[in-house]
């Protein structure tokens, strides 16, 4: 789960820096997908510890819970726009829903790995 969560915050600073530049710099809200991916990321490298390995994983399983709830709603604004919606912002949409995309998968790996964990520690 090290690699997963490295490479999940390496996506989100990359989303992040690709929107930011990709809107010409206009808003630094473009960044906020970087703005979660370095504490994920800085997580990531802190589960290389065994002694930290166990709170790091559920600090970075949070801060996914979080990036999901928060960009939700663009995901919802995306499926919309599937159905031909029109959008304010189609950008801030897109980057959004991909947010949310991964931070979802990233949950549902993060829960497959603690329950596989819970169960070896009951079998041993």
């Amino acid at each position: 789960m090290r690699a997963v969560t490295i490479g999940y915050g390496v996506l989100l600073i990359v989303l992040g820096l690709i929107a930011y530049l990709g809107l010409g710099r206009a808003s630094v809200t473009a960044l906020i997908p970087a703005f979660f991916g370095v504490p994920v990321l800085i997580l990531g490298l802190l589960a290389g510890r065994d002694a930290l390995r166990r709170h790091v994983m559920h600090g970075a399983a949070a801060l996914g819970v979080v990036a999901f709830l928060g960009t939700a709603s663009g995901l919802a604004k995306g499926l919309r726009a599937l159905g031909g919606a029109d959008l304010a912002r189609p950008e801030a949409v897109a980057v959004q829903s991909i947010m949310a995309v991964l931070s979802a998968v990233f949950v549902a790996l993060c829960v497959r790995s603690f329950i596989q964990a819970r169960r070896r520690a009951e079998g041993a």
